[in-house]
């Protein structure tokens, strides 16, 4: 059953990678707010694939936004120091957010009411309030207000959810637990600029909880269909307050639902780069190790299988083609996408609530 079922998958991955949904549109003109999130030079290295058209970048540190410009061969005329005055020289359609997480809200404030669209690096917001603040301003004004995670472009992420959802090879989905993190963003050679706000519980809400809390919580929402969990756990330490003192680098978080649980270990303090899932059905199992290799069994009398995911499809296989992609009409967005206003309200929410619960020790229904 699964042979068949898992080739069905494969196909379905693999055949739309020959469609172009965007090469009938013209690109859509963007501007990057931000140079300070090292997550920007995802933008900076790209090639020009003809879906977008970078008009400007708004930064107020003029020797960071001068290193980078002669670091990638950029026209220094495109750099601007605010972001007022960059949207009103270049008018751009929509706006990525490289800036600090308290900061997101300052760029849905000044776009939203000019029908600018704003995709911001994860997680949504520093807060509930903010969060609130934002999502009702992108209703008011109609305009898309995504959030992008690196994990939402694996090719394994997917796979799984067609295994759990499409395939329904393992059962009801029982378990979901993500090991997510890396030694340290001091430790792995974060830009100073970088530091200086991740760090800062002010700037990014909280330390390791926030920064990679946030992954495990928008994939369990997504894959449990927006269920509403029934409360959240939650434990941080500082096992390194010599070099992070005013946040949490340590952190783990449980999630429970009806009839199911996620726990989300957030670490600063992993001896390796990690972003790796399992997903565990009534029946059977699904691992994800990276972005491509998984690990998978059906049940308990069949011996486990190796599987390489394919990747994405080319209309949706990075941040910026798909966020093109949406804003053109060439994809509906879904209320419960990786990167949807709905999945990433439940994100903050699950985040706020692990901040209350390790602060007080008890758990934390969601409202």
């Amino acid at each position: 059953m699964f042979k068949r079922s898992f080739a069905a998958s494969i196909l379905m991955l693999v055949l739309p990678m020959a469609l172009n949904a965007q090469s009938s549109s013209r690109p859509v003109r963007v501007a990057v707010v931000g140079l300070v999130h090292d997550h920007v030079h995802w933008i900076l290295g790209r090639k020009n694939l003809g879906d977008i058209e970078v008009v400007g970048y708004a930064e107020a540190n003029t020797a960071l936004a001068e290193r980078y410009a002669k670091q990638y061969g950029l026209d220094k005329k495109l750099f601007y120091t605010s972001l007022e005055e960059m949207i009103e020289k270049t008018k751009p359609e929509a706006v990525l957010a490289f800036n600090s997480i308290y900061d997101h809200l300052k760029v849905v404030e000044y776009c939203a009411p000019r029908g600018i669209h704003v995709m911001v690096e994860k997680p949504l917001a520093v807060s509930l309030d903010h969060a609130n603040k934002m999502l009702a301003l992108a209703k008011k004004h109609k305009i898309y207000l995504l959030t992008n995670y690196e994990t939402t472009w694996y090719g394994s992420n997917e796979m799984a959810y067609k295994i759990a959802w499409n395939d329904q090879s393992i059962g009801d989905i029982r378990k979901i637990v993500f090991y997510t993190g890396h030694r340290g963003p001091k430790e792995i050679g974060c830009s100073e600029e970088f530091l200086a706000w991740l760090t800062d519980p002010a700037q990014n809400g909280a330390g390791a909880l926030n920064d990679f809390g946030c992954y495990g919580a928008d994939l369990a929402t997504w894959l449990l269909k927006g269920e509403k969990p029934l409360s959240v756990s939650a434990v941080t330490q500082q096992i390194k307050p010599d070099i992070y003192p005013k946040v949490d680098d340590e952190a783990t978080i449980v999630i429970s639902y009806p009839k199911a649980q996620v726990v989300i270990q957030a670490s600063w303090n992993w001896p390796y780069n990690r972003k790796e899932m399992e997903l565990y059905g009534r029946t059977g199992y699904v691992i994800c190790k990276d972005g491509t290799n998984m690990i998978f069994r059906e049940s308990e009398k069949a011996q486990p299988q190796s599987i390489t995911a394919p990747a994405l499809p080319g209309n949706r296989n990075d941040p910026f083609v798909y966020f093109a992609n949406v804003i053109r009409g060439n994809i509906k967005l879904s209320p419960w996408d990786l990167s949807s206003p709905e999945t990433n309200e439940m994100v903050v929410k699950i985040l706020d609530a692990a901040k209350r619960s390790a602060k007080s020790g008890k758990a934390v229904s969601i409202e």
